[in-house]
C-alpha cells in the first residue's frame, strides 16, 4: 500500500475510473448482444438495434473505452452483418 497521500489519491481515482470504465464497456457488450439477438430472431427492429448498437459504439469510443479505429471496426462489421441479413 502507498504511504504518499498523493500515491493513495491515484489509486481512489484509479479504482474509480476503472469501475466506470467497466460499466461502459459491459454496457456496449450488452448493446451488441441485443444486435446479435435482434437478427438471431428476425425481428422488424433489427435496424433500431443497429443504430442503438453504433449509437453505443460511438459513445464508447468518445470517451476513449475503446479506440477509434475498433470502433470504425466494430461498425462496419455490425453494418455487414445488417445487411447479410437484411438480403436473405
Amino acid at each position: 500500500m502507498a504511504n504518499i497521500k498523493s500515491a493513495k489519491k491515484r489509486i481512489l481515482v484509479t479504482d474509480k475510473k476503472t469501475a466506470h470504465n467497466k460499466s461502459v464497456k459491459s454496457a456496449l457488450k450488452t448493446e451488441l448482444k441485443k444486435f446479435d439477438a435482434a437478427l438471431a430472431s428476425e425481428d422488424a427492429d433489427r435496424e433500431a438495434a443497429f443504430r442503438a448498437a453504433v449509437s453505443k459504439v460511438d459513445a464508447s469510443a468518445s470517451k476513449g473505452i475503446i479506440h477509434k479505429n475498433k470502433a470504425n471496426r466494430k461498425k462496419a462489421q455490425l453494418a455487414k452483418k445488417l445487411n447479410s441479413a437484411l438480403s436473405e
